[in-house]
């Protein structure tokens, strides 16, 4: 039987142009290392035969593994290690195959029985033993919320699931590999080990968003051990790549998954899933924030962004919490000041400043720190102006400038968002600036507008900024 590890890849960022395999001659050592990761990757998730290791079918069934894991992750389909697919690569991720787009096995393997037991046979000294004994009852009751499935913990015997942490070779000959590698795995429906979920212990166990939290970790394996695989909706529980969320874990497609194999809970209430992943080309897409950060674009979206290179077409969508989980998880604006490399973003009274991956010291501040008036409550939007220094920010009705240079709102603010962009409407939900020209979104349209003749020079769809048409 296959086990399901959770496998937690470096998140560490990379650049590299497309590789082709085989040639090696004239790339650079960064290349290289990105090709043995993609080639490992490829093994573990998609089947790629280490036989054909230096062949010259190795190309070929290389860039046929890539195009699967394209279309599973929702990529611009190309065969070729771009950017986008590296770096969705070395985002944190659970190690179950992805092939093949099915919510449950394509066996479906489930348990033939709705009343099911469960056991913790020992507890990870991070957090205390009550706290490990609510975090995987609460894990269990999300999916019993969802089903006509119950679970009895039993103290001693041999359990449908059991429970347990362990480090390095732990008893079922699928080690892991110490910190910040392999976080867990666990076993389909089945006898034996089947069910079974295993914790390294070398990680971290939290109940809250820093390290790895146990409850977001448990319910991903407890949903292998039900008989689920995969989601390929960004937004699910069962998306390969780990991220913490608060709240109701399960969006629709975790939902309908389980609900196919059990059946839904004929005594439950209906459920509130998670939103759905947006999508990016749905005409009556909206746009929370847009900023640039050290030469790509991201666009938010509820609890998502958008990441936009240059030279890449296709945009990457993730997890705001995926990539930074000091963040709520929906922002409001956000911006950079390319001078200080650092990106602003805005949830509410607070803001945070960002540089690369990293919060700054003594982030979050409330936005009245900026010389905002006590009664704004929040910021629709806000961007930076490199020709003059400043950054306009937009709340409600009315904007201010802010003099980046000296810290200080300039005079004469607030204005009239109206009044001053006319032919925009009175309200702003997010802005960009490029080259004279200021980016103005309002609802689901995006406003062209010349910062010199001020006034409208094009209007578009708010997700042309995402290269829709």
């Amino acid at each position: 039987m296959t086990a399901l590890p959770l496998l937690l890849l470096l998140a560490a960022r990379s650049f590299a142009l497309p590789l082709q395999t085989g040639d090696f001659s004239s790339s650079s050592s960064t290349e290289i290392d990105d090709y043995l990761l993609a080639e490992k990757y490829l093994r573990q998730h998609y089947g790629l035969s280490p036989g054909l290791q230096g062949s010259r079918a190795a190309s070929g069934a290389f860039q046929t593994k890539i195009r699967e894991m394209q279309k599973f992750f929702r990529l611009k389909v190309t065969g070729n290690l771009d950017e986008n697919t590296l770096d969705i690569m070395k985002q944190p991720r659970c190690g179950v195959p992805d092939i093949g787009e099915y919510n449950h096995f394509p066996r479906r393997l489930k348990w033939e029985r709705n009343d099911l037991t469960f056991r913790i046979t020992n507890y990870t000294p991070d957090l205390k033993s009550t706290d490990v004994d609510r975090i995987i009852r609460r894990a269990l009751n999300v999916w019993s919320a969802a089903t006509p499935l119950t679970f009895r913990k039993l103290r001693e015997g041999i359990a449908d699931i059991m429970i347990s942490f362990g480090s390095k070779e732990h008893g079922d000959f699928n080690p892991f590999d110490g910190p910040n590698g392999l976080l867990a795995h666990a076993y389909p429906p089945g006898r034996d080990i089947g069910g079974d979920v295993h914790f390294d212990e070398d990680e971290n166990w939290t109940n809250d968003q820093s390290d790895y939290n146990l409850f977001i970790v448990a319910t991903h394996e407890l949903g292998h051990a039900l008989g689920l695989a995969h989601s390929s909706d960004p937004g699910a529980l069962m998306y390969p790549a780990y991220s913490y969320n608060e709240g109701f874990p399960l969006a629709e497609d975790d939902i309908d998954g389980i609900q196919d194999l059990y059946g839904p809970n004929p005594n439950g209430k209906k459920l509130k899933p998670r939103p759905d992943a947006p999508t990016r080309c749905d005409p009556e897409l909206t746009i929370d924030a847009v900023t640039d950060l050290r030469g790509e674009t991201y666009i938010f979206k509820d609890r998502f962004f958008w990441r936009l290179h240059p030279q890449f077409p296709e945009p990457q969508q993730s997890l705001t919490r995926s990539t930074w989980p000091f963040l709520p998880n929906q922002v409001d604006a956000a911006y950079e000041n390319p001078d200080k490399d650092t990106m602003f973003v805005f949830r509410g009274i607070r803001m945070w400043a960002i540089s690369g991956y990293d919060l700054v010291k003594g982030y979050p501040k409330y936005i009245h720190k900026l010389g905002l008036p006590k009664r704004i409550r929040k910021i629709d939007a806000a961007v930076y102006i490199k020709d003059t220094g400043k950054t306009l920010l937009f709340s409600d009705e009315e904007y201010w400038s802010y003099n980046e240079a000296k810290g200080t709102m300039d005079t004469g603010y607030p204005r009239s968002i109206e009044t001053d962009f006319p032919g925009i409407g009175d309200e702003v939900d997010a802005a960009a600036y490029r080259s004279g020209y200021l980016y103005l979104f309002n609802d689901k349209l995006q406003f062209e507008y010349s910062y010199i003749s001020r006034k409208v020079v094009r209007i578009m769809r708010a997700n042309s900024v995402l290269n829709c048409s």
